[in-house]
This record gives structure tokens, sequence and C-alpha cells, in this order.
């Protein structure tokens, strides 16, 4: 028969109580990867920093046009084209190897994330097999395979995810504030809220007060895959008890 009010597979009474305890543990588990690991690193720090010194680069073609419209209006020489054309092609260089950089770097992502989650299914089929019969009956099935299907796949979205967006994330935190601190007309010529720094602070503020709705996501979507697995799978005992307006 369905069980009624078991919590999902993050519910609320089951929930991590040490955060930092579970990041360690898999960190340790993905410590096979970690020259892949500091490799992601790398080119996802490299593509934010590229990304971050393009519009100072391309600050300085605006620079030299107005410089160079000034020069023609007071009688001078006008603008010099070859430099302005040096610096574009310069940021348009610098745009390119960002782009292959965060194109690297979500391609080693996605690699390790797969075979993170693969290895993880593996080994927890293994474990399944090894389980004692009592386990079953005191669990949901549509539990244990929430346990499986989705949370391991949460997983893996959020190593393929989450994991690189804090990685850039805190370098254009870091890379926007030190970016300000070094020209002070920055403050001057454009609107805070379209900062780098603003943007990078607001999207680390998003993923901290989303957490407490991801773990009703997870606990709902635990409930929805128990009650659906062990009332198909269990339906000619729900006919032969009589217990449809229950479970409806």
């Amino acid at each position: 028969m369905p069980r009624h009010g078991h919590m999902g597979p993050q519910g609320a009474d089951e929930k991590a109580k040490d955060l930092k305890g579970t990041l360690k543990k898999l960190l340790h588990y993905m410590s096979v990867f970690k020259v892949q690991m500091l490799l992601i690193v790398i080119f996802a720090v490299c593509g934010t920093t590229f990304t971050i010194i393009g519009p100072k680069i391309l600050g300085k073609a605006t620079t030299e046009i107005a410089n160079g419209l000034m020069s023609k209006v007071s009688g001078g020489s006008g603008m010099d084209f070859e430099k302005i054309g040096q610096i574009l092609l310069l940021t348009l260089a610098l745009y390119l190897v960002s782009t292959l950089c965060s194109f690297i770097q979500g391609y080693l992502m996605t690699g390790v994330s797969q075979k993170t989650t693969y290895r993880l299914r593996k080994e927890i089929s293994e474990k399944i097999n090894r389980m004692p019969m009592n386990y079953f009956d005191t669990k949901p099935v549509g539990e244990v395979l929430s346990r499986v299907t989705n949370d391991v796949d949460t997983l893996g979205q959020s190593l393929n995810q989450s994991a690189t967006q804090m990685i850039q994330s805190v370098t254009t935190l870091i890379g926007g504030a030190d970016h300000d601190a070094y020209d002070q007309s920055f403050d001057d010529t454009c609107d805070t809220d379209y900062s780098p720094d603003f943007h990078a602070a607001d999207r680390i503020c998003h993923e901290v007060h989303s957490q407490k709705y991801f773990r009703g996501q997870q606990e709902y979507l635990g409930n929805v895959n128990g009650q659906v697995e062990e009332v198909y799978s269990g339906h000619s005992i729900i006919k032969a008890f009589n217990k449809e307006e229950n479970v409806i």
C-alpha cells in the first residue's frame, strides 16, 4: 500500500545538516578528476578575465574616436584609423580567446559531471544489490528510484552549471572591483546597475536565497515519485482493499 506522509529524498527531516562536510566528501569523491578540475578553474578564470578586460580595451577605441573628432574640429589631423583598427582587432582577439576558454571549460566540466554521474549510478546499483530486503519493505519504491534518478541528475546538473557559474561570478566580482579601483572614472560614466561586480554579487545572492525553494522542490518531487510508483505498481492491491478513494 502507498505510504502517506513520508518525506522525499531531500525533505525537511533529511536535509543535509553538515553542508561543509558534504562538500568535502564530494570534492574527495571527485579527486580522481583533479587535473580536469584544475584546468576547468584555469579556463573559467581566463575566460571571465578576458571578458572583463574587453570593454576597457574597447573604451580606448572610443577615446581615440572622440580625440580624433576634437582634433578634426580644431583643424588637426583627425582620427588615427590605423590605431583604432588595432584596438578593435585586439578587442576581437580577446573576445575570441574568452569564447574559446569558455567552450573548453564547458566541454571539460560536462565530461567530469557525466563521468561522476555514471560512477555514482554504478556504485548505487552495486549497493542496492547488497542491501537487505527489509530495507525495501520500509522505504517507498518511488523514494529509492528518486534517489537513483532525480537526485543524481540534480547533482550532475549542479556540477555542470552551478560550479562553473560560481567560479565565473567570483572572478567577475573580484575583477570588477579591481577594475573600479583601478579606474575611478568608471563610476562616473556608468550606472552601478551595469557594473560587472553588481551582476556577480546579484547572481551569488540569488543562488543563496534559492536554496530553500530547491529543497522544497526536491521534497515534493520525491513525494510525487513515491506516490506514482506505488499506486501504479500496486494498483491491483489498491483495488482489492477498496482504497481507491484514499489514493485519490
